[in-house]
Order: C-alpha cells, then structure tokens, then sequence
C-alpha cells in the first residue's frame, strides 16, 4: 500500500501546533479578561460612594482611563505569557509568577471594599497590596527576558502603571 505523504509539516521538536497555540493563547486572553472583569466590580460598586468625596493626587488621571489601560495591560501580560509559553518557559516559579499577578483583584478589594469597614487602613493594606503586585511582575520581567525579550518589554508598561498605581494609592492612604 503507498505511503500518502502528510500535507502539513510536523511542528518543531518542543513547539506547539498552531491549534494548542491559538488555544492557548484564547486562554490566557482569558484569565487576564476574567482578572479585568473580577477587579472592576469593586470599583464600579464604590467608586461613586467615599471614594468620590476621598482626596485624590494632583496627578490622577480621569477615571475612565483605568479601566481602558488595565484592559490592554491585561492584554499585554496575556500576549507576554503566552509568548513565553510557546517556549516551554512558563514552567515553576515563572508559572508561579504568572498566576499570582492574576491575583491583582486584591488590590481593588483592599482599596475600594475594605475602605468602609477599615477606613484608612484599608488604604495602607492596598498599597501593601500594590507593591506585592509590583515586585511580582518585576519577577516576570526578569524571568520572561531571558526567554524571549519581547515578552520582557510587554510587561514594562503593566510595571509602569502599577509604580504610578502604588503613588496614587500612597497619596490617597496619605491624605485621607
């Protein structure tokens, strides 16, 4: 009987096929979606309460923006993970990383749903919160870097946001 010869080229030794890599990366689009939609809900539900009345840093940002710029940079962390995955480096503590950033929904329930019950220790909390958050994703860049640099550079622009985060949070722990 002939041999009928396969049509598509076998992927690499260690590489996904392009099926597992679409999937996967459907998958990490959304846990990050997920973490967007978990972290908004406190902040829908109280930034109209205290929050509005709270004395805020001179150089907030008009609040529409945090929703839109949380959503890309959870885009991007999904995009850097998975870049990462596609290498076989998403493994042990990297993996680790990867899934304790998804925890960032503590920091909205710290900062805006604790505030009622803790006032202004709530505020503190969330910029422990924060910098536990910051210092995470400085391991993901020093761990995704040497995988590939591109997914180092994708999560530059979530670390950036998280130090200007953490100012904002400082200040308003601060003064209020």
């Amino acid at each position: 009987m002939p041999v009928i010869p396969e049509l598509r080229p076998a992927p690499a030794a260690g590489i996904p096929g392009l099926r597992s890599q679409g999937m996967a990366l459907a998958g990490f689009l959304a846990l990050s979606a997920l973490a967007w939609v978990l972290a908004s809900v406190p902040i829908i539900l109280n930034a109209s309460g205290w929050y509005a009345a709270s004395v805020k840093a001179p150089w907030m940002p008009p609040s529409w923006m945090f929703r839109t710029t949380w959503l890309v940079l959870y885009a991007g962390v999904a995009a850097a993970a998975w870049l990462v995955w596609r290498k076989g480096g998403l493994t042990g503590g990297t993996r680790a990383g990867y899934v304790v950033q998804l925890l960032n929904t503590a920091w909205p329930v710290t900062f805006f749903a604790l505030y009622l019950m803790l006032g202004v220790a709530a505020l503190w909390a969330a910029f422990a919160v924060i910098c536990a958050l910051t210092a995470t994703l400085a391991f993901l860049i020093l761990r995704f870097g040497p995988v590939d640099a591109a997914p180092g550079y994708l999560v530059l622009p979530y670390f950036s946001w998280l130090v200007f985060s953490a100012s904002l949070n400082l200040y308003s722990a601060i003064h209020n």
